[in-house]
């Protein structure tokens, strides 16, 4: 097998092992960002960005901005796949969908960068 993430995309058995695992990291991704919802709604914005500054905060929100993008792209390519007859349509909106995701992901990554290097945005 593999272990290039395009074949992932390219077998059927691939595609849910790999929606698998991006579920399994969710969960403690999704732990850790309860914490930091915790920390906005109680703390100050000096705390909050020097929380976010820290490096490992700062990776685990990266990885799990990376882990929900890439699931979300795999679970609507699936609801795509089952409900959209035409082939043609299927092929844009899957790309729209890759296409949206990607741009989620990167953006919400260069916010995350500029907290971590110059403190806010």
């Amino acid at each position: 097998m593999k272990l290039c993430p395009h074949h992932f995309f390219q077998s059927a058995t691939g595609h849910w092992k790999f929606q698998r695992i991006t579920a399994v990291l969710l969960v403690p991704l999704s732990g850790w960002l309860l914490v930091l919802f915790q920390l906005i709604f109680n703390a100050s914005y000096t705390d909050t960005l020097s929380w976010l500054s820290k490096p490992v905060n700062n990776i685990a929100l990266i990885l799990w901005m990376l882990t929900v993008c890439s699931h979300a792209i795999l679970g609507i390519q699936v609801v795509l796949e089952d409900y959209v007859s035409d082939v043609s349509w299927r092929s844009r909106l899957n790309i729209l969908n890759h296409v949206w995701f990607s741009l989620i992901a990167l953006s919400g990554l260069i916010c995350l960068q500029l907290v971590f290097w110059h403190g806010g945005l």
